[in-house]
């Protein structure tokens, strides 16, 4: 009966079941659980599978996107437009998250460090500065960053790439184009065939993550996670509608529909990148936008496009500071703004990257002891749920580019 149902109202109650097992399994000794075992189990092969035709999907789709430009101009008006609308919406984000920081002061009052019962943060990574995110954005070894995956990598090979073969002669370029064509091809049938898998692997993600946090995790870090979801909140429900009912002059819940389906499996596996499939899919068959635009803007937005995690990075730090009785003047606060931004084009699209990358944004404004790194270790404890609503927020958002940007090229959609 379940399979008749359409893919995100399967998804939607594979989620609520999930919810049900992780609470049942949080109240008992789950760990050699067999049923809970195999469960999980389920949603790790679900999220593997999704990562695996991630660089594949970017690298073909990038370069078919660009071949496919007849009219050279188009690639740069298009690149502008895509890098105009992210930066301001990703920015509007960053101010949401600033201003709700500011007067919800989440951090003011709030319990000590020893009551909350810090993570352990020794596994978390940090770059060593802001210049490290521009310079991975050019691999030394494009093959090496096919291989692990470095899409910032990727996408500026697959440009250069896609670019260059419109200057080959046309013979090479034609054979060149119908391989790549080829194999992309294949790599849409792949990834079809894995997203009618998603409700069974939402299944496991949400047992997962019920099962090891509980619902009662939720009470320590309240106002924070409060701050976080309400900024979030008016981004999606309040700024991106407006955008939508602008720009591609359309009632935003058409939008909404469309993109139902990705937007849950967003909030599901918590990765924009592990999304990408779903994301395209939906925009080209249920948004009507043009091959061309969907794969020249959301291979790049999976990437650089992270309005969710902007806005949680600058919330979160201002949260720190808040928490350590230390308020930020105007300068310092401008700093994280401008850090955040930045840190929001370099958080790889999976799961708990943006956390990672708020050492970025502390270090800027000099909060570097070691209370800072217990917080953010505290912070992991409600993490997944506020990564899986930024996720959700970040690919509406891409979905929400190529609707302007498809609108602005002179494209019929809907």
């Amino acid at each position: 009966m379940i399979t008749k149902l359409q893919l995100h109202w399967q998804i939607i109650i594979c989620m609520i079941l999930g919810t049900i097992l992780g609470t049942y399994y949080n109240q008992i000794d789950f760990i050699n659980n067999q049923s809970y075992t195999l469960i999980v189990l389920l949603g790790d092969i679900f999220v593997r599978l999704l990562k695996m035709v991630i660089v594949p999907l970017i690298f073909t789709s990038i370069i078919i996107g660009i071949s496919s430009i007849k009219n050279q101009s188009k690639i740069g008006r298009l690149g502008l437009k895509t890098f105009i609308y992210y930066m301001c919406t990703s920015l509007f984000a960053i101010l949401i998250g600033l201003t709700l920081a500011n007067v919800i002061q989440p951090g003011v009052g709030a319990v000590t460090i020893d009551q909350v019962g810090a993570y352990d943060t020794s596994k978390l990574s940090t770059s060593n500065s802001i210049l490290d995110i521009l310079k991975r954005m050019i691999p030394t070894n494009p093959i090496e960053a096919l291989a692990k995956g470095d899409i910032l990598g990727v996408i500026f090979f697959a440009l250069f790439f896609g670019v260059m073969m419109n200057f080959s002669p046309s013979d090479s370029r034609s054979t060149i184009k119908k391989i790549i064509k080829s194999i992309y091809d294949i790599i849409l049938k792949m990834t079809q065939a894995i997203i009618k898998c998603a409700p069974i692997g939402v299944l496991g993600l949400m047992t997962k993550t019920v099962s090891n946090t509980g619902l009662s995790i939720f009470k320590e870090l309240g106002m924070y996670a409060l701050t976080i979801g309400l900024g979030l909140s008016i981004h999606l429900f309040i700024v991106l509608p407006l955008i939508i009912f602008v720009f591609v002059r359309v009632n935003p819940t058409i939008h909404f529909k469309a993109m139902a389906t990705a937007m849950v499996t967003a909030f599901s596996t918590s990765s924009s990148s592990a999304t990408l499939p779903v994301t395209m899919k939906c925009v080209n068959e249920n948004v009507k936008a043009s091959n061309e635009t969907t794969s020249f803007v959301l291979p790049m937005g999976a990437t650089i496009n992270m309005d969710g995690t902007a806005l949680y990075e600058c919330a979160g730090v201002l949260f720190i500071a808040q928490a350590l009785g230390i308020q930020l003047d105007a300068s310092q606060q401008f700093i994280v703004v401008i850090t955040a931004l930045l840190a929001s084009v370099g958080a790889a699209g999976i799961p708990s990257a943006g956390l990672v990358m708020l050492f970025i944004v502390t270090d800027a404004v000099g909060l570097k002891s070691d209370a800072v790194a217990l917080w953010v270790g505290s912070m992991l404890a409600i993490d997944r749920p506020l990564d899986m609503f930024r996720t959700m927020v970040n690919i509406t958002s891409d979905s929400v580019g190529a609707a302007v940007i498809a609108k602005s090229e002179g494209e019929k959609l809907y």
